[in-house]
C-alpha cells in the first residue's frame, strides 16, 4: 500500500480496516469501534489498534460491496425482537429523577439457511413481540420464491392467535410454549396438540427435535 504513495505512509492495511467497516455497517459505531479493536490486539500479537480520527478517515474511503445471496425456494424463518435506546443524552437526568424514556423495538425475520434478513419491523417498547409474528411472515412470504413452510420463536410468540394464523396458512409452527401451558384446546387445537407434545417429550427433547 505504500509503495509510490507520497506522504506519510499507512500504518495500518485495508484489510484491518475493512474487517470493522462491515462491523459498522451492521451495528457498531466508530467510538465502539476502537474500543472493539483495542481489545481484538490483545489476542492477536503484533496488531496495533487504530485510534478513532483514523478509523473515520479510512472508513470514509471504503467501497464496501455485500454480496447477494439467493433465498432458497422455501422458507425457515425464525423471529426474534430486541430493543435499542435513540439516545443516551440525559441518562444521569433521567436515573437522577427516575425519569423513564421510551426505546424502540425491532423485529426481525431470519431465513435459517442463509441467515439471510427477510423481514424487518420497527416499533415502540408498547408494543409485545408476538403481535407481529403475522407481519414478518407476511413479509417474508414477499421475499421468497416459494413458500414459508416453518416459523421458530420463542415464548413471545405463543399464543393461541399465532398458533391459528401459521395453521391456517399451512405453516407448521415450532414456538416455544409456556411450561404451565393446559392441554385443553380453549380455542386453538394445534397449539394443543405443541403442548401435548412438548409434555410427552420434556422440554431437552422437544428442543433438540425442532433445534
Amino acid at each position: 500500500m505504500n509503495e509510490g504513495k507520497r506522504g506519510r505512509p499507512f500504518i495500518f492495511p485495508q484489510s484491518l480496516i475493512t474487517f470493522p467497516g462491515f462491523l459498522h455497517v451492521a451495528f457498531l459505531p466508530y467510538r465502539q469501534m476502537e474500543g472493539f479493536l483495542r481489545k481484538l490486539s490483545q489476542y492477536i500479537p503484533r496488531l496495533r489498534a487504530a485510534d478513532y480520527s483514523t478509523i473515520c478517515k479510512r472508513m470514509a474511503t471504503l467501497k464496501l460491496a455485500v454480496s447477494e445471496q439467493d433465498l432458497p425456494q422455501d422458507l425457515i424463518v425464525a423471529l426474534d425482537a430486541t430493543g435499542m435506546k435513540v439516545s443516551s443524552r440525559g441518562d444521569w437526568i433521567r436515573h437522577k429523577w427516575k425519569i423513564k424514556r421510551g426505546w424502540i423495538k425491532v423485529h426481525i425475520a431470519v431465513d435459517i439457511q442463509t441467515k439471510k434478513l427477510v423481514a424487518l419491523q420497527i416499533t415502540d417498547e408498547r408494543t409485545g413481540d408476538g403481535h407481529l409474528l403475522p407481519s414478518l411472515v407476511e413479509q417474508s412470504q414477499d421475499q421468497c420464491r416459494g413458500e414459508v413452510k416453518r416459523v421458530l420463536g420463542d415464548g413471545a410468540y405463543d399464543s393461541k392467535r399465532n398458533f391459528n394464523y401459521l395453521a391456517h396458512k399451512g405453516i407448521e409452527a415450532e414456538i416455544k410454549t409456556r411450561r404451565n401451558a393446559v392441554t385443553r384446546a380453549r380455542g386453538s387445537p394445534t397449539r394443543a396438540a405443541h403442548v401435548r407434545e412438548r409434555n410427552q417429550l420434556g422440554y431437552d427433547r422437544w428442543r433438540d427435535k425442532y433445534r
